[in-house]
């Protein structure tokens, strides 16, 4: 019961005591009405109205009357505001953990100083550290994947419902000795979907045995896409002097009127927000010399810095503020530019580019050979008659060509991609088998997939032979990744959101702190 409330400055204090006749023993449940004593606590509460609030609650000591009890005095406690030994409300308890799982130490301790809660980042990782976790459920479904705790060294696991999507737990390593118990501990999982990681698969094996293990689609796609790679790598040697691509030919469209001689400039202009804010400053500042201000006050008017309005004041037009030429950097080739210009016009541009910078590297040229060629192709003359030949399509190009959706290429990939099959036979059957795996994982028909592995070892291709061959070692669970309408999806975004909370909390958390707050954020 509040006996009184006094506002005071900054803070509101608020007198109360406890109205009940008797209280309970924490230990033997006896009621009892016998009072021993009473005191004054002072538990810290969340303000109120923007002010400090100060609550002076007086509460009684009862003597326990059971005498096989062995406690022989207690407390009274009010429920939902109280508990034993505390010293803030429960309420600012409550508060001080919300505020530690969504923003952990320091920028929960940040945020707590605006609300005006007097409060440390120690304190509130404590709270979280002391909130209980989650209920344990017995799964259907689960996912399992690993996460970096430090990468490239350190792992754990996230295992999810993968029906609801809730993180059921962290596991603080990535192999089977860890995630085996916690499977054991869970006897009615009936689906596992994972990655193609051995580690989980005998976890799997080991622990839950009458679970579906699914294959993940996803991780599938990744491991078929590095075998086109390590394909298309063995057959680098087809993809030199390809034939030019054959286009269809344009369709003949209108010749445009010409402009009028006063539109050029106009439709030269450059545009963007840059030339926006340049057209806007320069008739701004072009304006105030008109009115008769000097530099300086322009500056000190528009709050500019003064070469920056000398700028501005000095440009004829606003377009020279966008369009002025990039002043010429001296280049360590300099010296060697006429050496190079009489060389190739002797050999009449019959010199490779390599011999000449064998030539300069000679005479003291310390550059890349990159720098020598840029500048001859672009200021030196071509040979009259010969076009260079194109760069040949790199191999992470061509395993693009391959392994993405007809779709989504345009029409000049089509073309190089269709000389590229043409010349190298392999390549095409790569190509054939990559889409009919595709079409499997969109279609879910992996019923076919024994057919499917039995065509790619035949086909002795490097990397993708060795792909199909290693899917026996885990045949059933890539049917039913294929199959099922299962899949680690969920588990991918649990990770994102693991590798958010990790960088939130600048990597210096432990393990236990960044679990709590997964399983309770």
């Amino acid at each position: 019961m509040v006996v009184a409330v006094d506002a005071h400055g900054d803070a509101i204090r608020v007198e109360a005591r406890c109205t009940p006749v008797g209280a309970a023993c924490p230990d033997c449940a006896q009621w009892t009405k016998q009072v021993h004593s009473s005191y004054l606590r002072f538990p810290a509460d969340l303000p109120t109205a923007g002010r400090r609030a100060q609550l002076a609650l007086r509460v009684r000591r009862f003597f326990c009357t059971v005498p096989a009890c062995s406690r022989r005095t207690f407390v009274e406690q009010v429920p939902g505001l109280t508990r034993r030994h505390g010293r803030v409300t429960e309420r600012l308890r409550q508060a001080m953990s919300e505020i530690g799982l969504a923003l952990a130490g320091r920028a929960g301790a940040r945020l707590a100083r605006v609300m005006g809660i007097a409060t440390s980042r120690t304190t509130l990782l404590r709270r979280v550290m002391d909130l209980p976790d989650p209920t344990a459920t017995q799964p259907r479904a689960v996912g399992v994947d690993d996460f970096a705790l430090r990468r490239g060294h350190v792992y754990g696991t996230v295992v999810i419902d993968a029906e609801t999507h809730q993180v059921l737990d962290l596991l603080p390593e990535r192999d089977a000795a860890t995630l085996a118990p916690w499977l054991a501990a869970h006897p009615a999982i009936e689906v596992i979907c994972r990655d193609r990681a051995s580690a989980y698969a005998e976890a799997a094996d080991i622990a839950a045995p009458q679970a579906l293990q699914v294959a993940d689609r996803f991780h599938l796609w990744q491991n078929i896409a590095a075998a086109v790679e390590k394909t298309v790598a063995d057959h680098r040697s087809c993809l030199r002097d390809l034939p030019p691509p054959s286009p269809e030919p344009e369709p003949a469209w209108e010749t445009p009127a010409e402009a009028a001689p006063g539109q050029e400039a106009e439709t030269d202009d450059p545009t963007g927000r840059f030339a926006e804010r340049a057209r806007a400053h320069h008739a701004l500042v072009h304006d105030l010399l008109a009115q008769g201000m000097g530099l300086r006050r322009i500056a000190r008017h528009l709050g500019w810095g003064r070469h920056t309005v000398q700028r501005y004041a000095r440009a004829a037009r606003w377009q020279d503020m966008v369009k002025g030429r990039k002043r010429q950097l001296p280049s360590k080739l300099d010296p060697f530019k006429p050496y190079l210009a009489d060389r190739w016009a002797e050999t009449d541009g019959n010199v490779t580019i390599l011999d000449l910078h064998r030539e300069i590297s000679a005479r003291g040229f310390r550059g890349h050979y990159t720098l020598v060629h840029s500048w001859i192709r672009r200021e030196l003359p071509r040979q009259k008659g010969i076009t260079p030949a194109p760069p040949p399509p790199s191999i992470r190009q061509v395993t693009g060509w391959l392994t993405r959706h007809p779709a989504t290429l345009t029409e000049e990939e089509k073309l190089h991609r269709k000389a590229v099959l043409g010349r190298c036979p392999e390549l095409a059957s790569a190509a054939e088998l990559t889409s009919s795996f595709a079409e499997m994982l969109t279609t879910l028909s992996g019923t076919r997939l024994p057919e499917w592995i039995n065509e790619a070892t035949d086909a002795e291709l490097p990397g993708i032979s060795s792909f199909a061959t290693g899917l026996n070692n885990d045949l059933a669970a890539v049917t039913a990744g294929l199959t099922t309408d299962w899949n680690s999806g969920p588990v991918e975004g649990a990770v994102n959101r693991i590798k958010m909370l990790k960088r939130q909390m600048f990597g210096r958390a432990g393990f236990r702190l960044l679990r709590k707050r997964v399983l309770l954020a």
